[in-house]
C-alpha cells in the first residue's frame, strides 16, 4: 500500500515541477496573480488553460495551407539538429502512423523470424531487391519487423514469397497491437485498455 503511494507522490511531484517550469514564466509575464487575488495555484491553473488554448490554436493553424509550409520547414530544421532529431522524429513518426489513415505499409503479415518456428508480426512494404530474390530462388518481399512497443525501430528483412503469411489484421490494428504489446488491436480493445490503465489494473506504456 505504501509503495504505490510513494511512487505516485514522486511522479506527481516530478510532473508538477516540470509544469511549473512552463507555467511560472506565463504567470510572471502576464501578471495573472493580480487577477486571481495573489493565489499562486489559481494563477497557474489559468496559465495552464492559456497554454492549452495556445496549443489548440497552433494545431488549427497548422491545418491551413500557407501555415503548413512554415511547419514543414520547421520539421526539416529540427530534423537536422543532432540528438534532438532522434527523439523528435521518432515521436512524430509514431503519432503520425497511429493517427493517419494513410500508410506506406501494404499489409500486416507474419514471418518466421528471428529463427524457424518463431513467428513475428511484420509489415509488407514491397518487393525485395533482385539480389535477395536470386538468393531466395524466386519471388521475395521486403518486410519490416517492428520492435514493441516502439514501431519506429525494428529490422528490415527479405523473405521468400511462400514464407510470407497474410493476416486478417489491418495495418492500423497491427500497429496498435505492436504499441500495446499485444494487449489491444482494435478500437474497442484500445478503449478497454485505456480504461484499465486509468483504473490501475494495467501498466501504462507511456
Amino acid at each position: 500500500m505504501v509503495a504505490p503511494l510513494a511512487v505516485t507522490a514522486v511522479v506527481l511531484q516530478f510532473v508538477l515541477a516540470r509544469l511549473a517550469v512552463v507555467l511560472d514564466p506565463v504567470v510572471r509575464e502576464t501578471r495573472l496573480t493580480a487577477l486571481t487575488g495573489n493565489v499562486e495555484v489559481a494563477a497557474q491553473l489559468v496559465a495552464l488553460l492559456l497554454v492549452a488554448l495556445f496549443v489548440t490554436a497552433l494545431g488549427l493553424l497548422a491545418q491551413r495551407t500557407r501555415a503548413r509550409v512554415v511547419f514543414e520547414w520547421f520539421d526539416r530544421f529540427v530534423g537536422l539538429v543532432p540528438l534532438v532529431s532522434v527523439v523528435y522524429t521518432g515521436v512524430r513518426q509514431v503519432s503520425n502512423t497511429l493517427v493517419s489513415r494513410d500508410t506506406r505499409y501494404r499489409s500486416a503479415v507474419i514471418v518466421e523470424y528471428p529463427r524457424p518456428e518463431v513467428y513475428s508480426l511484420g509489415f509488407l512494404t514491397g518487393d525485395a531487391p533482385e539480389a535477395a530474390a536470386d538468393l531466395a530462388g524466386g519471388e521475395a518481399y521486403t518486410v519490416v519487423v517492428p520492435h514493441s512497443p516502439n514501431p519506429t525501430a525494428g529490422h528490415l528483412v527479405f523473405v521468400p514469397a511462400d514464407r510470407v503469411h497474410e493476416t486478417d489484421l489491418s495495418v492500423r490494428d497491427a500497429l496498435r497491437m505492436v504499441v500495446t504489446t499485444g494487449i489491444a488491436e482494435s478500437e474497442s480493445e484500445m478503449a478497454a485498455y485505456r480504461d484499465s490503465v486509468d483504473e490501475g489494473d494495467l501498466p501504462s506504456l507511456d
